[in-house]
C-alpha cells in the first residue's frame, strides 16, 4: 500500500475566494538563548486549502465543524475522472464509474489543480449530487475551491448537501490520483463554531 497527499500547501499565495482570510504565520517565539523553541501562530480562512465545510457553513442553526460525525471523512473512496466536463459536472460525466459505488466519492475536473484564483473553475450540477445520494454516497468532493459555480447567490449544490446530509470536501489536488478505488483518510480538525476545517487528505491504494 502506498499514500497519495491530495492537499495542496497551504501558504500565503494558496488560491482563496475574493474577501475571504488569507493565510498568514507569525513568530510569537524564537529559539535562542533564554527561548527553547521556536512558536508560530496562524491566521486563515478554515475554508482555505483542501477542507471539510461543515454544514453551518450554508445554514444556519446546523451542526459547526466539531459536531459533524468524523465516519463519513475515512473508508472506502473512488476517484472518478470527469477532466474537461466544463463549468458544470453533470450525471454524464459519472455514469460510466458507478458499477459497485463506494460510499464517497472525489472528482478530478482538473489535468492540474489551479494554483492561483480562477473563477471558471468546475463545480457539481445540483442533479448530479441527487443521483449519487440516492446511490448512497455520504461524502462528495472535487478538485475545485467549491461544488458551486464562483458567482452561485443560490449556493443550489450545497443545498443538495444540507437536504440529504452529504459531506463535501473542497479544493482536492487529484493531480496524481488515477481514477479508481482507494481509502480515503481526510479528517477535519475539531473547531468549536467553525463552518468548516482544512484536512490534510490522503488516497490510500488498496
Amino acid at each position: 500500500m502506498s499514500l497519495i497527499d491530495i492537499s495542496p500547501t497551504v501558504s500565503a499565495d494558496a488560491p482563496i475566494f475574493p474577501g475571504d482570510e488569507p493565510f498568514a504565520l507569525r513568530w510569537t517565539a524564537r529559539l535562542g538563548p533564554g527561548c527553547p523553541v521556536n512558536l508560530s501562530a496562524l491566521t486563515l480562512s478554515p475554508h482555505i486549502g483542501a477542507h471539510a465545510d461543515a454544514p453551518l457553513h450554508y445554514a444556519n442553526d446546523a451542526p459547526s465543524i466539531d459536531q459533524v460525525p468524523l465516519d463519513a471523512y475515512l473508508g472506502p473512496c473512488r476517484v472518478i475522472h470527469a477532466i474537461g466536463c466544463g463549468p458544470l459536472l453533470t450525471v454524464d460525466h459519472l455514469r460510466h464509474a458507478v458499477a459497485g459505488l463506494p460510499p464517497r466519492v472525489l472528482v478530478r475536473t482538473c489535468t492540474r489543480a489551479d494554483t492561483v484564483w480562477n473563477p471558471e473553475f468546475s463545480a457539481y450540477a445540483p442533479e448530479a449530487l441527487l443521483w449519487l445520494a440516492e446511490r448512497g454516497v455520504r461524502l462528495v468532493g472535487i478538485d475545485t475551491p467549491s461544488v458551486d459555480p464562483a458567482d452561485s447567490k443560490t449556493l443550489d449544490a450545497h443545498q443538495v448537501l444540507r437536504r440529504h446530509d452529504l459531506r463535501v470536501l473542497e479544493n482536492l489536488v487529484l493531480d496524481a490520483a488515477p481514477a479508481g478505488d482507494y481509502e480515503l483518510i481526510a479528517l477535519p480538525l475539531k473547531l468549536a463554531g467553525a463552518c468548516a476545517s482544512p484536512v490534510r487528505a490522503v488516497l490510500r491504494t488498496l
